[in-house]
This record gives C-alpha cells, sequence and structure tokens, in this order.
C-alpha cells in the first residue's frame, strides 16, 4: 500500500515537473518571438 502511493506521488510530480518544462518553455519561446518582432 505504502510503495503504491509514494509510486503515484512520484508520477504526480513527474506530471508537474513536465507541466511547468512545457509552460517554460511556451514563454521562453514566446519572448523570443516577441523580441525578434519588436527588433528591427
Amino acid at each position: 500500500m505504502n510503495i503504491a502511493l509514494t509510486n503515484n506521488l512520484r508520477v504526480i510530480r513527474h506530471a508537474w515537473h513536465f507541466y511547468y518544462a512545457s509552460v517554460f518553455v511556451i514563454m521562453v519561446v514566446c519572448g523570443s518571438i516577441g523580441i525578434a518582432c519588436l527588433t528591427p
């Protein structure tokens, strides 16, 4: 029971890391595109 619980928590933690990494990448890409559009 305890092993399954910690395993689920590990999966949830990985999912959150993946979500934050995806948001960070999207922000960086959008930021670089915005800077490229602003620079003449």
